[in-house]
C-alpha cells in the first residue's frame, strides 16, 4: 500500500473542495472495498477524503418515503423499525451481503460505489480493461462462473456486487448528489453503467460528485417483497444470482403491480422491466411468471463457465413471485 494523506471533511462543500486537490483523491467511506483495493494496489490515491459522518441519520417522511443518508451504515440501515416492516426487501438484501463486521462498518454511498469482485480486476499481472483500458478482458475465456450474462460487452463481463442496490433499484430508490456544480438526483438505476468500450467508467457520476443520500420513495405494496440470493455458500459469498421482488395483486389474483431487478448477472444492478412488463395485468400464476422470466432473459448470453445462470435466473424469479404470490396481504 502506497502512502498516503488523510482528512476528515467537516461538511458535503469542504469534501469536495478537498477532493479536487488532486486528480486521484478519493472520498473514504467505511472502506471495505476501497482499502482493499490500495491494499491490492488495484487504486492508489495520493489522498482519502473522510466523509463517512457527514450524513449518517435516517429520516422518515411523512408521506412514507425514507431520506437514508450516505454515510449510514449498512447493519443499521437493516435494522431500522420502517426499512424492516415497510421495504423489507431492502433488509433482506443487506443482511445477504458481507458479514456482519462488515456490514457495520459499510455505509450506504461506499455500497453503492464499490468496485466489482471480478478476479481478473483485482490481479496486476491479469488483462483488464476496467484497470487499464485497452489491454483486455481475460474473464472472457478465462474463469468466470460469476460474470455477466445481461449487458456485457467483448471488453468487459464484470459484475457488480451490490444486494443492497438490486433492492434499492426494484425499489425506485433516487440518488442526490452534491458537486462542484451544485446540487442534482437521479435515479439509482440510471447511476451504474453497462460496459461497452469504456468499463472504466462505471458510473455517470460528475467529476468529484458526492453521494450524500439516497431516497427510497413510498410504495405501499412494498410490505410485501423480499430478496433471494442464490450463492455457493450460505454466508460471506458474492451472487450467482440474485432477485429482489415485490408483488401487489387485486382480489381477482391478477398483477396490479410489481417490481423486480436482477443480481450477480449484469455490470449494474439490472431492472427487470421486460418482466415488469410482460406481468402487469396478467394472471398472477406459474405460466405467466414464466413467460415474464422468458422475455427478461431472452437477450441473455451465457460464457463457458455461466451459460447455467441463464435458466438459474429464470427459475429463481419464477420462486420468488411464487412466494410473494402466496403471502397473505
Amino acid at each position: 500500500m502506497n502512502i498516503f494523506s488523510y482528512h476528515q471533511a467537516s461538511d458535503a462543500a469542504s469534501a469536495i473542495t478537498l477532493k479536487q486537490a488532486g486528480p486521484t483523491t478519493k472520498y473514504l467511506g467505511g472502506g471495505t472495498n476501497l482499502v482493499d483495493l490500495m491494499r491490492e494496489t488495484v487504486e492508489e490515491p495520493e489522498t482519502l477524503i473522510d466523509v463517512t459522518h457527514l450524513a449518517s441519520s435516517i429520516e422518515q417522511c411523512a408521506d412514507g418515503s425514507l431520506i437514508i443518508g450516505a454515510g449510514v451504515k449498512n447493519t443499521a440501515l437493516a435494522a431500522h423499525g420502517a426499512v424492516r416492516t415497510q421495504f423489507p426487501v431492502l433488509s433482506r438484501a443487506i443482511l445477504t451481503g458481507a458479514s456482519a463486521q462488515i456490514r457495520n462498518v459499510a455505509t450506504v454511498g461506499g455500497n453503492i460505489l464499490q468496485r466489482t469482485r471480478c478476479r481478473y480486476f483485482y490481479d496486476n499481472a491479469a488483462h483488464c480493461n476496467k484497470r487499464e483500458p485497452l489491454s483486455g478482458c481475460d474473464a472472457v475465456k478465462g474463469f468466470n462462473r460469476y460474470h455477466a450474462i445481461l449487458g456485457a460487452s467483448e471488453s468487459c463481463v464484470a459484475t457488480h456486487p451490490s444486494d443492497m442496490c438490486v433492492a434499492m433499484v426494484a425499489l425506485d430508490a433516487v440518488v442526490h448528489l452534491h458537486g462542484p456544480a451544485g446540487k442534482r438526483s437521479l435515479p439509482l438505476r440510471d447511476l451504474h453503467r453497462l460496459p461497452g468500450d469504456t468499463p472504466e467508467i462505471e458510473t455517470t457520476l460528475h467529476p468529484d460528485e458526492l453521494i450524500t443520500s439516497v431516497e427510497i420513495p413510498a410504495l405501499p405494496f412494498a410490505k410485501k417483497s423480499t430478496y433471494r440470493k442464490v450463492r455457493d455458500r450460505a454466508s460471506y459469498a458474492f451472487a450467482l444470482v440474485s432477485v429482489a421482488a415485490a408483488l401487489d395483486l387485486d382480489g381477482d389474483g391478477n398483477v396490479n403491480d410489481v417490481r423486480l431487478a436482477l443480481g450477480g448477472v449484469a455490470h449494474k444492478p439490472w431492472r427487470a422491466m421486460r418482466a415488469e412488463a410482460h406481468l402487469k395485468g396478467q394472471k398472477a400464476d406459474a405460466e405467466h411468471f414464466q413467460a415474464a422470466a422468458e422475455a427478461e432473459l431472452a437477450e441473455a448470453v451465457g460464457l463457458r463457465d455461466n451459460a447455467f445462470k441463464i435458466e438459474l435466473t429464470k427459475r429463481t424469479i419464477v420462486a420468488v413471485l411464487e412466494e410473494l404470490k402466496g403471502e397473505k396481504a
